[in-house]
């Protein structure tokens, strides 16, 4: 039996371990794989919770400076017009701050001169309030529904006297609204300042972080192309409903010209905002005949400009499906207050910037936050925007 020593000499062959499911060519496995899936989803979310409700909290601190943040970058286009017509870096900086300036001192000076004309003509409609008021009773005690005390606490809350008393406080409240505007233009000088050597700054970090740049540099398009547009058939939409008003005989009609600009700003509820308060003055001044054709032609005159002809220029790369625009505006209107749901859709994409865009792992999730799916094949972010019209 000679076979059977030199099977009892050959020595055994050492087995190598294997690596763990997950772990890199190395054999190191990264910390996310150490956790099961569930749990990591839900740490992910406490911790956005937890930055939300910080950010909540230093709301008067956060919401001027994105919105400097947000100016600054909308600005940029006119800052780059000029340094390729030969303007000094320097001076094309100024000229865009002074531009974001003027646009700040007039929308506040614009929105602060409605409030105090709202103020100084709704007492002259006391009476048709109360006999308004009365039809209404009449009405519902006909159904059997009679006056009770919720009924009197609602007369109390809506009559004008009260509307006065509140757009009394707003217009009082000068102070906040003095030190926002103050800390937003403070902010744009040192952010224009930055946006001299801003090139440079990105070209360093897409050496190291190519997706990232990229992802940065979608968000400030996204972003460009949002106030811009926005902006402008705002002034479109406030113009026709102007005209609408006066032709109308609604009073205060460049007052809710001016407040349909300001609420154009805000997706999906800002119409129904600035439709109310001219409907309203529509019923106790003229009637319901004519506050019934002021909410028809408000209706038609949105839908055709903001649904229809609107999302054709703004493009796919602002867009976000309904549902996700809508939970922003809830979101970020808590968060940052009332500046948050006029940057509702600037914050959602900076945060889809920075979590989705930058990582290629993540952008599957265009497939269903994008209005445009597509989105979500591009390989990197860059290839997105080219894709956009």
């Amino acid at each position: 039996m000679p076979l059977l020593p030199a099977l009892r000499r050959r020595p055994r062959q050492a087995v190598p371990p294997q690596a763990p499911a997950g772990a890199t060519p190395d054999g190191r496995v990264p910390a996310g794989r150490l956790l099961p899936r569930g749990v990591v989803v839900l740490l992910g979310v406490a911790l956005a919770f937890g930055v939300l409700l910080g950010l909540h909290e230093l709301r008067s601190y956060v919401a001027p400076v994105f919105l400097a943040l947000n100016l600054v970058i909308a600005a940029a286009p006119l800052q780059a017009l000029l340094r390729r017509s030969g303007v000094p870096t320097w001076l094309a900086a100024a000229v865009a701050a002074l531009s974001v300036f003027a646009f700040l001192i007039a929308f506040f000076g614009a929105l602060g001169w409605s409030v105090a004309r709202l103020v100084e003509e709704l007492p002259r409609y006391q009476e048709q309030f109360e006999a308004l008021y009365q039809q209404v009773l009449d009405l519902l005690a006909g159904f059997g529904i009679e006056e009770a005390t919720l009924t009197d606490q609602l007369r109390s809350a809506l009559n004008p006297e009260a509307i006065v008393g509140a757009l009394g406080g707003v217009v009082g409240n000068v102070g906040g609204v003095v030190a926002l505007l103050a800390t937003t233009l403070i902010v744009t000088v040192f952010l224009m300042v930055d946006t001299l050597s801003a090139g440079r700054r990105l070209d360093l970090v897409r050496e190291q972080h190519p997706r990232l740049a990229d992802a940065l540099a979608a968000f400030a398009h996204g972003v460009q192309r949002y106030w811009l547009v926005t902006t402008i058939f705002g002034l479109i939409v406030a113009a026709l409903d102007v005209v609408a008003l006066s032709l109308l005989g609604v009073p205060l009609a460049l007052t809710w010209g001016v407040l349909a600009f300001v609420t154009n700003y805000i997706p999906n509820v800002g119409f129904v905002i600035g439709l109310f308060p001219p409907a309203v003055m529509a019923l106790l001044a003229n009637g319901p005949t004519n506050a019934l054709i002021v909410v028809v032609v408000y209706t038609v005159i949105n839908f055709v400009v903001q649904s229809l002809i609107q999302p054709k220029f703004t493009g796919d790369a602002v867009g976000v499906t309904p549902t996700v625009t809508f939970v922003s505006l809830v979101l970020w209107a808590w968060v940052l207050g009332p500046i948050g749901a006029l940057l509702a859709l600037p914050a959602t994409l900076v945060v889809k910037a920075l979590l989705v865009d930058a990582d290629p792992q993540a952008r599957w999730l265009n497939a269903f936050f994008a209005s445009d799916p597509d989105t979500a094949r591009a390989e990197t972010t860059r290839d997105a925007v080219l894709q956009q019209p």
